[in-house]
């Protein structure tokens, strides 16, 4: 039986973005069967291969973000430039992209002059707030548009200070997961129309959907959520996160009543408490103090095999060596860097979709010069 034939197969991508929401983009793409070639500043390359921590001589980011994709330089302001990636773009089914918005026009790059040259061009650029309006030119970063969306607001503790989040929100569900949704349904539609298409993916706009639920309450009653008091903001017993006795906490998310029955059974919570509808901060301390009583491993193996919806929070570490992780498989490929490697990123796409390769590498700058190199 020979390799297996991948959905993306033949399909080539031009990446002229850099750091996350392009190259994590173009990284799904790539794994699954689409040539990705990087369009990279002569000398510099992508920010993201100075970032720390060093990987050998390499950026460990820029590894897991770049596997298996193809790289060659370009100063794209030179003299010429269009001109020496002309056959890369009529050969092109994608392009990539994540300037302000308006850079790549004014370098003579942008959509109206690459569909001129390839029609059947899918242009994709991400940006923080969109191609127009009057904060399309403003410069941000994920927690900016974390904060502008609304989302920052309900993280809020008690004295009022909104949480900062630790994982990058923006830049990866309204960013790169966009993006990929939006390439390969243009892709879909240019089988059945023969032509390309631009996606203005705003990373702003696309938050509000993490968010429905707010938006919901919102809109159709008035009831627009506030941090502490929604049922996924702190105001209910059944979504929260309580302190064990060794300094852990417990993630219990028994929302639905049959859950909240086993929770309630399993740490013996007294009967005054169960109803939560009565008061739902004196439940809330009826837990606390419960769930206080005992460190995370009594509360683990109080929890194993129940139905209760609770979990202790785990670290990084700890949930990368977890044996259900192991048990999926989900760090066996490799992200290589020269002769070392080390786990890719476990990227959303069925291994029945996906390229079987257990080692791919990221490129080194330039590595792929002879795309172009015949073409000068």
């Amino acid at each position: 039986m020979g390799p297996p034939v991948l959905p993306l197969a033949g399909i080539r991508v031009l990446d002229f973005s850099t750091l996350l929401p392009g190259p994590l983009a173009s990284l799904f793409l790539a794994e699954a069967g689409a040539e990705v070639i990087k369009i990279e500043r002569p000398g510099v390359g992508d920010e993201m291969r100075t970032y720390e921590p060093r990987f050998g001589e390499h950026s460990a980011n820029f590894v897991l973000l770049n596997r298996g994709k193809r790289s060659i330089t370009l100063d794209l302001k030179a003299a010429g430039a269009l001109a020496r990636l002309t056959p890369l773009i009529e050969s092109a089914d994608v392009v990539i992209e994540q300037f302000r918005p308006g850079v790549m026009e004014r370098l003579g790059f942008g959509y109206a002059a690459l569909s001129r040259i390839n029609p059947r061009l899918i242009y994709c650029s991400i940006s923080g707030f969109g191609q127009n309006g009057p904060r399309r030119d403003v410069a941000g970063h994920d927690l900016n548009y974390l904060a502008l969306a609304g989302l920052l607001s309900l993280t809020a503790d008690a004295s009022g200070a909104p949480g900062m989040p630790h994982t990058l929100i923006a830049d990866i569900a309204a960013g790169s997961y966009p993006a990929v949704i939006n390439v390969l349904l243009a892709l879909l539609q240019r089988e059945r129309t023969g032509k390309g298409t631009y996606l203005d993916i705003a990373m702003t706009d696309n938050l509000f959907v993490l968010a429905y639920w707010g938006l919901a309450n919102g809109f159709s009653v008035g009831a627009w959520p506030k941090a502490g008091q929604a049922l996924t903001t702190g105001g209910s017993p059944r979504y929260r996160l309580y302190r064990t006795a060794d300094g852990c906490y417990l993630s219990v998310a028994p929302i639905e009543q049959r859950f909240w029955d086993v929770f309630c059974r399993l740490i013996a919570l007294a009967e005054e408490h169960r109803d939560d509808t009565r008061d739902p901060a004196a439940t809330i301390a009826a837990v606390a103090a419960r769930i206080a009583e005992h460190p995370a491993a009594h509360w683990q193996q109080v929890f194993a095999g129940e139905d209760a919806c609770c979990a202790i929070v785990a670290s990084l570490e700890e949930a990368v060596g977890d044996p259900h992780v192991k048990a999926r498989g989900l760090f066996e490929r490799r992200a290589g860097a020269g002769t070392q490697d080390i786990p890719a990123v476990p990227v959303p796409i069925s291994d029945a979709l996906r390229d079987p390769s257990v080692r791919r590498s990221a490129p080194g700058l330039g590595a792929d010069a002879e795309l172009i190199a015949a073409k000068t």
